[in-house]
């Protein structure tokens, strides 16, 4: 027996909603695991960097200078030029010259870092009247004051970015 018009009404609604159901969870995992890992990559992407200047405040901390200004990308065999060996002790060692005081051991610690195009600005608490900012090149390595204070050419998203989300970073530093 042939079923009317009427009796066949909402036979593939069922079927159709499941079908929905399926494309709105799949459309939402994927969203959620873009975000996630957009932001887990903008969390670590320094972390190289990071662990250069951890290294060298670790040498600076136990007292091994010369460790120290090899992270920094110089050798006491061959110094960097402008900054030599004892330009170096100077600024990092305890009998430090410099007019805010020597590095406090309880205070010296890395506290920000920030991206840069070709390098990463990071910020160095050396004791509480002595920050540093420090640049490392992504392609050598090498370390260095900062030749700026904060990154040129970013765009304020960026930079807005950096200094709301930037603030989650600090905990991992």
């Amino acid at each position: 027996m042939q079923r009317s018009y009427l009796e066949q009404y909402g036979d593939g609604e069922e079927r159709r909603t499941k079908v929905v159901r399926i494309i709105v969870r799949t459309v939402v995992a994927v969203v959620l695991a873009t975000l996630l890992t957009s932001f887990l990559w903008y969390i670590f992407r320094n972390h190289h960097q990071e662990a250069v200047v951890r290294s060298f405040l670790a040498s600076v901390r136990s007292g091994d200078f010369k460790t120290a200004y090899r992270t920094w990308g110089c050798a006491q065999e061959k110094p960097c030029s402008g900054y030599e060996f004892d330009k170096f002790l100077s600024d990092w060692s305890p009998q430090s010259n410099v007019a805010s005081g020597p590095p406090d051991l309880q205070v010296l610690r890395l506290t920000d870092s920030e991206s840069c195009r070709n390098g990463v600005l990071l910020t160095v608490t050396v004791n509480p009247n002595r920050v540093e900012k420090l640049w490392i090149d992504k392609r050598s390595d090498s370390m260095s004051y900062a030749p700026y204070p904060v990154c040129p050419h970013k765009n304020p998203y960026s930079i807005m970015l950096h200094r709301t989300i930037g603030k989650l970073r600090k905990p991992l530093l």
